[in-house]
C-alpha cells in the first residue's frame, strides 16, 4: 500500500504561523517563540499524515515565507544590497529579502504559476557566489526522524529554480540563467550527501517548470543536471514531481529518460492528457506517483472514478510501482474541514480540505490492495450523487441569461479617447491625477466592530454608525493629502472576493478555510457551489454615503468577475467560463445601480486576470477571450461620462498587454514598482496605449516609506514612455495590510511628487 502527499499547508488550522510571524515582525515575540510555534506545527502535520497511514510523508515543505526563497537561502544567493556576510542565513537576512527593511527594498514577488500563491523571485547573475547557507532541509528531516517519522525531504529542483529566477539588477536581460547550473549543482550534491547520511531513503525534487512550453536547450538542462547528480543520488530513491498541468510530450520524454530517477509524479487532475502519455509509454521498473486527488480545490474526490483510473494505471506500471498521490501540494487548499462547525451540512458533505484529502489518498491506496473501506466509499458515492441532483446547485434562469451572452462582444459604443474627453469635462482633473487603489488600513478596532456585528453583539445601527465614521476619517485624510479621486477605504469589507460572494447566490463560506497567499498573508476563498446571481445591490449604500461626504469624485469599488472566479474555490461540474459569465452578469447589475446612484467613477478590479492564464500557450487565446469578454460585460451599459477603472497586481503583464487593451477600460492601475518597472518596457517597445494608466509608484507590500524624490523619479521614467495626459499616479496595490503610520507619509510623498512634476511640466511649456 503506497500513498504520498506532494506537500501540505504550513499556516496551521487556525493560522498559528501567521500570528507567530506577525508577532515576531512587530518585535512582540522572540525568534525562539517563532521557532517553537513552527516546530509544533511541523510535528502535528507529520503525525497527522503518519496516523492516516501515508507512506511517503514530505518534509521541508514548511517555509517561514516561501519555498523558493528557502532555496535562495540554501544556495546563499543573497543579493548584495542585504549585506549578508556569509554563514548560515538567519531571520534578519531572510525576512529582509522577503519584506525589505528600512534601508533596502524587498525582492520581487510574483505568482507561483497560475495559483494565488506568490514566491520571491531569485535575482541572479554571472558574479553570484553560491554557498551552502541554509541546512533547513536536513534539519527538518532530522526533526521528523526524532519523532519517529521517516519523511521524504522536498527540494525545489535545480532547473526549475533557475528558470523561475530573473537576471539581477545591472545584469543583461538576455543573460542565460541556465549557465549557472554548474555553480549550483555542487550545493545540491552537498545537501543530498547530508540527507543520505541522515538516513533519507527518498528525496523529492519539485520540477514544475516541466509543464511549461520549454525550448530544446531548457529540456537539455534537465538531462544535464540529473546526469551530473546521478552519482550523488546513488543509494537513495529519487522522485521528480511535476504539477499544475499536462507535461508536454517532449518534456515527458526528457523527464522519463532522466538518469538516476526512481519515480515520476504527475498532476492527473489538471494534467489529464498526461494519462495518454503514460499509457503510451512508461519506463519499466519506475514508480508512478499518480496525482488523482485534487490539491487545488476543496471538492471531495470521486473515489469510484479515481479507483478506476488507478486500476488502469496498475495494469501499466505494476501493482508494486503505483503510488496514490495528490495532484499538487495541498498548500493551495484549506487546512481542515473539522473546524467548519457552522457550514451547511449538505454542502459540507461535498467537500474535502487538506486533512480530508490525506484520508482520501490513503483510502484509495488501501482499496488498490483489496482493503477497500466500503463504508467510506459508500458515503462518498452518496455525497457525489447528492451534489449532482441538489436543486440549490442549478438555476435555470441564470443558465439561460449566461448562455445568451455568447452572441455579442459587449463593447461600449464610443471609443476610449472620446470617452476620456467626456469624462474630463465632467471630472475636471489635473494632469497626473492622484488616486489610491481602494482599501485603507484595517485597524484592530475596525476588525473588532465587524466581528461584533457578525456575532450580533452590536446592532446594525451601531455598526453602520461605526463604519460611516471610519469612511469619514478616510475621506478627510485623503482631502488633507489633496488626493484627486477618492476611495471610501472599504472598512466594511473583510476580503475583496469574500465580501461580494457573501451577497451573491451560489456561494458558501468557511470560518477557517484560510489559504496562504504570501508570507503571513492568508485569504479565505469562497466556495462557488451553484449558479450565481445577485439578489440585491451590494455596494451602493456605502459608496453613496462616501460620495455625500466630499465634493471630489468617489470611486465605486467592485471586484471583477475573473478575479472572483480565480480567487474562489470554483465548482468543477461545468466549464469555468460559464461560471465567470454568470458572475459578470451579477457585477453588471451592480455597476448600473452605482451609476444610477450618481457614482461617476467605478473601479472593477481584475487583479487575478493574469494568474488565470493557462500554463500552455496553445490554451491562452481561449482563456483570454472569455476573461476579457467577462470584464466588458460588466460595464457595456454605462454612459460615456462614467469612468471605468480596473486594477491588476503582482504578475507579469507584458505578454498579455494586447488583451488588457482589449478590456477597453478607461483607466487601468497596475503593479509596477516592485518588479523594477518592467511593465514600462512594453511601452518602450512600441505598444501604444490610449486609455488612462497608472503604473504603481511605490510598493505597498513593504513597510518601507518612499521619498518624494524616489517617486518623482519613478513618474519621470513613466513620462519617458507614456503620454502626460493619460498618466495617473497611484500606489501598486490596496493599503489594507499597512499601518496608518506608513500610509500617511507614503501618500504625502506620492502627492508631493505629482505636484512637483505638474509644476515642472507647466514651466516647460
Amino acid at each position: 500500500m503506497a500513498s504520498h502527499i506532494v506537500g501540505y499547508p504550513r499556516m496551521g488550522p487556525k493560522r498559528e504561523l501567521k500570528f507567530a510571524l506577525e508577532s515576531f515582525w512587530d518585535g512582540k515575540s522572540s525568534a525562539e517563540d517563532l521557532e517553537k510555534v513552527s516546530a509544533d506545527l511541523r510535528a502535528s502535520i507529520w503525525k497527522q499524515m503518519s496516523d492516516a497511514g501515508i507512506k511517503y510523508i514530505p518534509s521541508n515543505t514548511f517555509a517561514y515565507y516561501d519555498q523558493v526563497l528557502d532555496t535562495t537561502a540554501l544556495l546563499g544567493a543573497v543579493p548584495p544590497r542585504y549585506n549578508w556576510t556569509g554563514g548560515e542565513i538567519g531571520f534578519s537576512t531572510y525576512f529582509s529579502m522577503a519584506r525589505g527593511n528600512a534601508s533596502v527594498p524587498a525582492m520581487e514577488m510574483t505568482k507561483w504559476f497560475d495559483t494565488n500563491y506568490h514566491f520571491i523571485v531569485p535575482e541572479l547573475g554571472p558574479d553570484v557566489t553560491f554557498s551552502y547557507a541554509s541546512h533547513k532541509a536536513v534539519n527538518e528531516y532530522n526533526e521528523a526522524k526524532a519523532l519517529g517519522i521517516d519523511t521524504v525531504p522536498v527540494l525545489v529542483g535545480p532547473v526549475s529554480y533557475l528558470l523561475l529566477s530573473k537576471p539581477a539588477k545591472g545584469v543583461e536581460k538576455t543573460f542565460n540563467l541556465l549557465s549557472l547550473l554548474d555553480k549550483i549543482l555542487p550545493i545540491y550534491k552537498e545537501v543530498i550527501g547530508e540527507l543520505k547520511a541522515a538516513g533519507a531513503s527518498w528525496i523529492q525534487f519539485d520540477e514544475p517548470t516541466l509543464v511549461l512550453d520549454l525550448e530544446a536547450h531548457q529540456l537539455e538542462a534537465f538531462t544535464k543536471a540529473y546526469a551530473e547528480l546521478e552519482s550523488s543520488l546513488s543509494g537513495v530513491n529519487v522522485l521528480v514531481e511535476t504539477y499544475f498541468a499536462d507535461v508536454p510530450a517532449p518534456a515527458y520524454k526528457t523527464l522519463t529518460s532522466l538518469s538516476g530517477i526512481s519515480g515520476f509524479g504527475f498532476d492527473l487532475i489538471r494534467g489529464s492528457k498526461t494519462l495518454d502519455l503514460i499509457k503510451g509509454s512508461f519506463p519499466s521498473g519506475k514508480y508512478l506517483f499518480a496525482g488523482v486527488v485534487d490539491g487545488r480545490n476543496i471538492w471531495a474526490n470521486d473515489l469510484a472514478a479515481s479507483l478506476t483510473t488507478l486500476q488502469s494505471l496498475e495494469g501499466i506500471v505494476g501493482k508494486d510501482k503505483l503510488v496514490v498521490s495528490t495532484s499538487t501540494s495541498l498548500l493551495h487548499t484549506a487546512v481542515d474541514l473539522v473546524n467548519e462547525t457552522k457550514l451547511d451540512k449538505e454542502i459540507k458533505s461535498w467537500l474535502a480540505f487538506a486533512a480530508q484529502k490525506v484520508v482520501e489518498v490513503n483510502a484509495l491506496a488501501k482499496a488498490l490492495t483489496g482493503a477497500k473501506d466500503e463504508e467510506f466509499f459508500a458515503a462518498n458515492a452518496a455525497a457525489q450523487a447528492s451534489r449532482k441532483s441538489s436543486p440549490r446547485v442549478n438555476n435555470e434562469a441564470v443558465q439561460k441569461a449566461a448562455a445568451a451572452l455568447k452572441g455579442s462582444e459587449h463593447r461600449r459604443a464610443t471609443n476610449v479617447s472620446a470617452r476620456l474627453d467626456a469624462q474630463q469635462k465632467k471630472l475636471n482633473l489635473p494632469i497626473l491625477p492622484t488616486t489610491t487603489i481602494g482599501s485603507f488600513p484595517q485597524t484592530i478596532e475596525l476588525r473588532r466592530v465587524r466581528r461584533e456585528y457578525k456575532a450580533k453583539k452590536i446592532s446594525e445601527e451601531e455598526y453602520t454608525k461605526a463604519i460611516k465614521e471610519e469612511i469619514n476619517k478616510v475621506v478627510k485624510l485623503q482631502e488633507e493629502l489633496d488626493i484627486d479621486v477618492l476611495v471610501h477605504g472599504e472598512p466594511e469589507r473583510n476580503d475583496m472576493v469574500e465580501y461580494f460572494g457573501e451577497q451573491l447566490s451560489g456561494f458558501a463560506f468557511t470560518a477557517n478555510g484560510w489559504v496562504q497567499s504570501y508570507g503571513s498573508r492568508c485569504v479565505k476563498p469562497p466556495i462557488i457551489y451553484g449558479d450565481v446571481s445577485r439578489p440585491n445591490p451590494m455596494t451602493v449604500f456605502w459608496s453613496t454615503a462616501a460620495q455625500s461626504m466630499t465634493k471630489r469624485p468617489m470611486k465605486g469599488m467592485l471586484t471583477g468577475p475573473v478575479t472572483i472566479l480565480n480567487w474562489s474555490f470554483v465548482r468543477n461540474d461545468q466549464p469555468r467560463f460559464e461560471t465567470c459569465y454568470q458572475i459578470a452578469l451579477a457585477i453588471k447589475d451592480e455597476v448600473e445601480d452605482l451609476e444610477k446612484a450618481g457614482i461617476t467613477v467605478i473601479q472593477i478590479d481584475e487583479a487575478a486576470l493574469r494568474e488565470g492564464l493557462p500554463l500552455r500557450k496553445a490554451e491562452h487565446a481561449f482563456y483570454l477571450d472569455w476573461a476579457v469578454h467577462s470584464f466588458r460585460i460588466t460595464n457595456v451599459g454605462v454612459e460615456d461620462t462614467t469612468q471605468i477603472h480596473t486594477h491588476m497586481c503582482y504578475s507579469n503583464f507584458n505578454d498579455i498587454i494586447h488583451s488588457i487593451i482589449d478590456m477597453d477600460a478607461d483607466v487601468i492601475t497596475i503593479e509596477n514598482s516592485r518588479s523594477d518597472e518592467k511593465l514600462l518596457s512594453v511601452f518602450r517597445e512600441g505598444v501604444k496605449y490610449g486609455a488612462g494608466i497608472g503604473p504603481g509608484v511605490y510598493d505597498i507590500h513593504s513597510p518601507r516609506i518612499p521619498s518624494t524624490e524616489e517617486i518623482a523619479d519613478r513618474i519621470n521614467k513613466m513620462l519617458a514612455v507614456l503620454e502626460t495626459n493619460i498618466l495617473w499616479v497611484n500606489p501598486d496595490c490596496g493599503l489594507k495590510t499597512r499601518k496608518y503610520g506608513e500610509v500617511k507619509p507614503a501618500l504625502e510623498a506620492m502627492v508631493s511628487a505629482a505636484k512637483l512634476l505638474r509644476k515642472e511640466l507647466a514651466s516647460a511649456k
